[in-house]
């Protein structure tokens, strides 16, 4: 997994927190003496447990924490980071569904808060500029985060990711949830493996995260049709139900996913990146390659390469490069940057 499926949706931009920040430092001054008479004790200090009740799966982390607590235990335990502020909205709303997935995966992964106003080395280290931020941690490195505040069943299906490709790097996350949390899966990585997204690895953990209740029955028909590896019948349940209702973004995207999986799988790569290699305008060798590094996460790369063909290309050709790239388009959330910044190289190029 690379840094991608970024969502600016709810996102608070961290030019504007200076004044807080101000404020912060005014309150913590004045809550010193009466922090020094109780002996500086607050009942949860660096490394133990955050919100009452989270059974040490939710833990504060500071910059003087973050090596031990993030980096060393991100070795053996996949570690989520929430990057938050006490003066965000939108913060607020996505704390509660990281806390409440952490409770409930009892210890498949950690949830690691982080005040950006306490800790501005540390947000500065990881380039915060927006937030709610969340990002994961494995084996010590970043793979992969979002922006803003995201409904929980998006959230869920991320965290699936992140679990996947902790289960492909060798971490152990098949830890048993407690009792009523765990899905019917069986283990993480089964449930991970539903959950992944096209771009968490091959196409063995291709697939959207299709809930069990309250979702259309071909979410289901899709989710079943994905585990036997029956694309076309995934697809099939798809179109059905944006047929029933043409702007469901869940079905759109699984859509956009099942077709990706379609077209990879039917590649010999050595054979499609030579054809590219000796055709640089043909739109048809180059969506091909395009494809292979979107399933690959060198997402910006197939868009370049796209935009590079609608720029030397003019008609038929032009138009072939141009479809594809927004079909591509369609696998990601609609204020993904990097979607953001292509479509607007596009529309300069055609208009």
């Amino acid at each position: 997994m690379q840094p991608r499926d970024f969502s600016l949706y709810g996102a608070v931009d961290l030019g504007a927190r200076q004044a807080a920040v101000q404020r912060r430092q005014q309150a913590a001054q004045a809550a010193q003496p009466a922090q020094a008479g109780a002996g500086g004790q607050n009942g949860s200090g660096p490394g133990e447990t955050g919100p009452a009740g989270a059974g040490g799966v939710v833990i504060d982390v500071t910059e003087q924490t973050f090596n031990i607590d993030v980096v060393e235990r991100s070795r053996t335990t996949p570690v989520i980071m929430d990057l938050w502020a006490d003066w965000c909205g939108p913060c607020k709303q996505l704390s509660p569904i990281l806390e409440k997935l952490a409770a409930e995966a009892g210890g498949q992964w950690i949830l690691a808060k982080v005040d950006v106003d306490t800790n501005p080395q540390l947000s500065a280290a990881l380039q915060v500029q927006s937030i709610p931020m969340v990002v994961a941690v494995i084996g010590g490195q970043l793979v992969d985060g979002f922006l803003g505040a995201l409904p929980e069943a998006q959230v869920r299906q991320w965290v699936g990711q992140v679990l996947a490709a902790a289960a492909k790097m060798g971490l152990n996350v098949s830890a048993a949830a407690p009792d009523g949390a765990a899905g019917s899966a069986g283990s993480a990585r089964s449930a991970a493996a539903e959950a992944a997204g096209p771009l968490a690895g091959d196409a063995d953990h291709y697939g959207a995260d299709l809930g069990d209740s309250g979702l259309p029955p071909a979410y289901a028909e899709a989710r079943e049709a994905m585990e036997r590896r029956d694309f076309d019948a995934a697809a099939k349940a798809f179109e059905a139900e944006l047929a029933r209702s043409p702007a469901d973004p869940v079905a759109k995207t699984g859509l956009a996913q099942v077709n990706l999986i379609r077209r990879v799988t039917s590649y010999d790569e050595p054979a499609v990146r030579r054809d590219a290699a000796e055709h640089p305008s043909d739109p048809d060798a180059q969506s091909k390659v395009a494809d292979l590094d979107v399933a690959s996460g060198r997402v910006e790369e197939a868009f370049d390469r796209l935009l590079g063909v609608v720029r030397r290309t003019s008609g038929e050709d032009r138009d072939k490069a141009r479809a594809h790239l927004v079909e591509l388009f369609e696998l990601f959330p609609p204020r993904e940057p990097l979607v953001s910044k292509a479509r607007a190289t596009l529309s300069s190029l055609l208009f």
